[in-house]
């Protein structure tokens, strides 16, 4: 039945008076009748540090203790980052060289923040349980004043782009005009007026504003692994587009000169690999100024005078982070780094730069480096909570020839001796990535280690589609294609079992939205190769899921999946779902969704369980009322991934049960 909820809009210290009406649970609301396991109030044991193997909340709060996006304030004094030491992502703040961080935020978690250009204050998001909404707020450094900037709208999702060269206007994309298409917005944060600068269809992003104020960069989305990009005057609202290629391409990580002359970006248009090139505003052209083997992933121009420049690759998942000193030309002996994915921030005014660091045994941390002087500070290094680093296993590259000579990859972590439970080989647990155009990447994962601690091997597989592999890998899973990715996965377990170091008998697939749909597709199309699933919020019925799916989503799905408004799409998917598929599923699932999930309908997830169910198949279910799409609370995740360990240990074999 269709419940109608109320809640309080997102926000900070004390939560914001007005309120407004949400429907939980996508267009159909969800079914009480139907039984599920929700989190309760229960007491939870971590274990004792050191204990072999450890539980599953001590890597949980290692994950939650992980820093994100630190950013550097505009004079390179502060570092403000994302941290959900709490149990909820909040906004903290701390001297950029160390010390003592201090918390900002009170509210519900944040969803985005960044420094105002005269860093007395940043703007930050919060949305309500997860349902993507958000309101604006801004909060001074010190965190003893904060106001409310702009409510949230029901139905209007924004996305957040730069400030105006006077620090006091913003640009923004929202959706409040018709709930579907992202126009472009300008605001001034002193008064809260608002015009729209740019109506647009679909999706229309801004990015960087250039420094004389003039243009915007605008990404229009072709397709989840591509856009066009564009220039909007702010002053006479006059859009243009500077890369259109007839041959889809991605455009991104936009750093303008400071004399607004052009920008430095990362693309891979008219290329199978992104590069970095720069943008000329005056002759509209584009030019290469690195290019390698492999995707450059990021582009920062920082300091003074536009001296340093400073860009990361993506190596078969690993950042490699370079930089070069513009004014001698010489490129600079980057800090040792933890292996794993690198983030960079850095400013105008400073030679300083903050290099987010997340790997396989670190959790999310960050440097600080000065290119002037050369000087390193590990500013903030997060906690293990109480786990031991030397036990975390690294993932290996594996590399695997599918049925039609595509090259596969992803990456295997194997159990060490001393977390083997008994004899046998290890079973292994497939944990598919969403998207479908994300990367498995070796950063710090809680779950996987979690599971290789307890014995199992983890593959997470990177089918066709995925990114970081180049332009032609990543169309290979496009519409009709769908089902190719889906067959990679049995491929894979196929080439694992020929390994001969997992037990290919003993396999699970794991996997939350996209990869939710990848469980779902394999054990449907697929019988008689995985023993068991678990789908998190995952696709189910793509008719439903690309007739509601977010605006944030709608523009990209086109290209991906095809235009559900078109009746031969609609006649596909109709046949092609997994909904349609479910009798066809013949082993243990866990399935899971959030109530307020605003992208993915959990009626979807209702109906596969229900026809488990009936045909007599294992169907658990657990539905998180204060959850959209994804677990962000640590509560939550702790009831949660409890429940996933112990059903993929007991379907999988093992002698001992989960913690």
């Amino acid at each position: 039945m269709t419940r109608l909820l109320t809640f309080l809009l997102a926000g900070s210290t004390l939560m914001g008076a007005s309120a407004f009406a949400q429907t939980a649970g996508g267009q159909s609301g969800y079914d009480e009748s139907l039984e599920a396991v929700s989190p309760t109030d229960e007491a939870v044991s971590i274990g004792l540090a050191g204990e072999d193997p450890a539980d599953i909340a001590r890597y949980l709060l290692a994950a939650n203790g992980a820093a994100g996006g630190a950013q550097l304030s505009p004079d390179g004094s502060k570092a403000a980052f994302r941290w959900s030491i709490t149990g909820e992502p909040q906004l903290w703040i701390m001297d950029a060289e160390g010390g003592q961080p201090t918390r900002l935020t009170y509210g519900n978690g944040i969803t985005f923040f960044r420094w105002t250009p005269d860093g007395e204050s940043l703007i930050y998001g919060a949305d309500n349980d997860g349902n993507e909404q958000e309101a604006y707020f801004r909060i001074s450094a010190d965190g003893l004043s904060e106001e409310q900037v702009f409510p949230a709208e029901a139905g209007a999702f924004r996305v957040f782009g730069d400030f105006g060269a006077d620090g006091q206007t913003i640009v923004f994309a929202s959706t409040a005009r018709n709930n579907l298409d992202f126009d472009i917005y300008t605001a001034d944060l002193e008064t809260g007026e608002r015009s729209m600068v740019y109506e647009g269809s679909y999706a229309n992003y801004p990015g960087a504003i250039s420094p004389d104020g003039r243009f915007v960069t605008v990404s229009q989305s072709r397709g989840e692994d591509s856009d066009d990009l564009g220039l909007l005057n702010l002053e006479t609202g006059v859009f243009t587009r500077i890369s259109a290629p007839e041959r889809r391409a991605a455009h991104g990580s936009v750093s303008w000169q400071d004399d607004s002359s052009g920008f430095y970006l990362v693309s891979n248009r008219e290329r199978e690999h992104s590069a970095l090139m720069r943008y000329d505003v005056f002759t509209n052209s584009f030019s290469i100024v690195e290019s390698v083997e492999h995707d450059i992933e990021s582009v920062d121009l920082c300091g003074e005078a536009d001296r340093y420049l400073i860009w990361s690759v993506n190596e078969g998942g690993y950042s490699r982070l370079h930089a070069k000193d513009l004014s001698t030309g010489d490129m600079l002996e980057t800090p040792e780094l933890a292996e794993g994915v690198y983030g960079v921030s850095c400013t105008d005014h400073s030679s300083r730069v903050l290099i987010n660091v997340n790997g396989w045994r670190t959790p999310g941390g960050f440097q600080l480096w000065d290119m002037e002087s050369g000087a390193v500070f590990d500013t903030f290094q997060a906690s293990m909570a109480g786990l031991d680093a030397d036990r975390l296993v690294r993932p290996e590259d594996v590399r695997i020839t599918a049925r039609d000579g595509v090259e596969l990859q992803g990456l295997l972590y194997l159990p060490d001796d001393s977390s083997r439970v008994d004899d046998r080989l290890p079973p292994v647990v497939f944990f598919v990535h969403g998207g479908p155009t994300g990367q498995s990447r070796p950063n710090f994962d809680a779950v996987v280690q979690y599971h290789v601690d307890r014995g199992m091997a983890v593959f997470e597989p990177n089918v066709r589609g995925s990114t970081g592999f180049g332009h032609t890998y990543v169309t290979l899973d496009d519409q009709e294609n769908r089902l190719e990715s889906i067959a990679d996965l049995v491929d894979m377990l196929n080439w694992l079992g020929e390994d001969g170091r997992v037990d290919a008998g003993r396999a699970a697939v794991v996997g939350g939205s996209y990869g939710g749909y990848a469980v779902n597709a394999v054990l449907a199309n697929f019988p008689g190769h995985f023993k068991a699933g678990a789908s998190l919020y995952g696709v189910a019925d793509w008719v439903t899921a690309l007739d509601i799916a977010s605006p944030a989503l709608k523009a990209s799905d086109r290209i991906e999946y095809g235009d559900i408004t078109e009746q031969r799409w609609r006649d596909y998917y109709t046949e092609n779902s997994p909904i349609r598929q479910a009798d066809q599923i013949n082993v243990p699932v866990l399935y899971s969704h959030g109530v307020m999930d605003p992208r993915i309908d959990i009626a979807e997830t209702e109906v596969m369980v229900r026809t488990l169910r009936e045909n007599g198949v294992r169907a658990d279910f657990i539905r998180i009322p204060d959850e959209g799409h994804g677990w962000r609370k640590l509560s939550n995740q702790l009831f949660y991934y409890r429940r996933q360990a112990e059903f993929l240990e007991e379907v999988l074999g093992l002698e001992e049960g989960g913690q």
